[in-house]
């Protein structure tokens, strides 16, 4: 039995995430379905992390068993034969048996983009959040520095499955502007549900001035999440670097 690590790329548009769900369309449903006609058998996917319905992945990887005899080079060519066109399997690798697509992941980047301009662009539709308003971009990198480091950030999390800690480390979240393009990369050692998502909103209200950059400390010490942005549209996110570590095993992937 080989230990079989997918890199792939999803537009997350159709999909409603990543997690398998009774009633929904899903990558994980979806991958799981194509990589069982191609190696004979059920195959259960472990993905490295449950991107939400309609956030997209410019890269993610995923783990699965196989017995097939398949060479692993000659994988993504049979699996995409298999698939839709929005998802895309572009590399495989066979890993150790304890390699484990979200218990090996020690750092993940994720970027939210914003298209920030006052006539709205179709070619960001769903890729995008559409803002009319102008926003600073030096505002918004004052907010995003208070969320690096260590803290507790229940205030930008939507209630979902139970977890043991709230506490996260924040390695770095930078704020780009190119042309009308909003760029927001943050990097972390985990993600609680929405956190991204809540983050850039929270960065866009200091924009607004409807909080202080320099209050956003106070505001995670609180853990009020009434007292934080919004969670804003899943269009614009993207999963966009991996790091991967567990002792037999060591990548980044970006």
């Amino acid at each position: 039995m080989r230990n079989i690590a997918l890199f792939l790329t999803y537009v997350g548009t159709a999909y409603h995430g990543w997690q398998v769900q009774k009633n929904d369309i899903t990558v994980a449903e979806t991958l799981e379905r194509a990589a069982a006609i191609v190696a004979g058998h059920p195959v259960k996917m472990t993905g490295c992390g449950r991107t939400d319905a309609g956030v997209h992945a410019q890269r993610y990887v995923a783990n699965f068993y196989t017995d097939c005899a398949i060479p692993t080079d000659r994988l993504p060519y049979a699996l995409n034969t298999r698939l839709p066109h929005d998802i895309v399997v572009y590399g495989a690798r066979e890993v150790p048996d304890s390699f484990n697509a979200i218990g090996s992941c020690v750092k993940k980047e994720y970027t939210y983009l914003i298209y920030n301009s006052r006539i709205r662009d179709p070619f960001y539709v769903d890729r995008a959040w559409f803002y009319p308003k102008h926003l600073d971009e030096a505002v918004m990198q004052r907010a995003a520095d208070q969320f690096v480091g260590t803290h507790d950030f229940a205030a930008v999390r939507s209630v979902g499955t139970d977890i043991r800690s709230t506490v996260r480390t924040v390695y770095y979240y930078t704020v780009t502007r190119e042309g009308n393009l909003l760029r927001l990369r943050v990097c972390a050692n985990g993600f609680l549900y929405n956190m991204a998502r809540a983050m850039a909103g929270t960065v866009v209200y200091a924009a607004e001035g409807k909080i202080e950059p320099n209050s956003i400390g106070a505001l995670l010490a609180a853990g009020d999440r009434t007292a934080a942005g919004p969670t804003v549209p899943p269009g614009g996110l993207y999963l966009t670097k991996l790091w991967y570590d567990d002792g037999k095993v060591s990548f980044h992937v970006e």
